[in-house]
């Protein structure tokens, strides 16, 4: 009489995958995941981190100049009254 709950409606050309929650690992590896991503770290980090230090380099040499000419010559204002 009827169908049941799960089997209601009949979908052509949908494929979907359910995972049971009692297949998944309780505890998956942890360790071979923290691994990895040192891994991955250590191995794009000499590619990544040059062009970063020396673009820093450049941007807080080019503040300190811009502070450095805009600051006033007291030599200039010295008779001054």
């Amino acid at each position: 009489m009827g169908k049941h709950f799960g089997n209601l409606m009949k979908t052509r050309h949908i494929v979907s995958y359910y995972l049971s929650p009692f297949e998944q690992k309780l505890y998956p590896s942890y360790s071979r995941k923290i691994l990895n991503t040192w891994r991955r770290f250590t191995s794009s980090i000499f590619r990544v981190a040059p062009p970063l230090l020396v673009g820093y380099l450049v941007y807080s040499w080019g503040n300190e100049y811009n502070r450095k000419l805009k600051r006033k010559n007291p030599a200039d204002y010295e008779n001054d009254k």
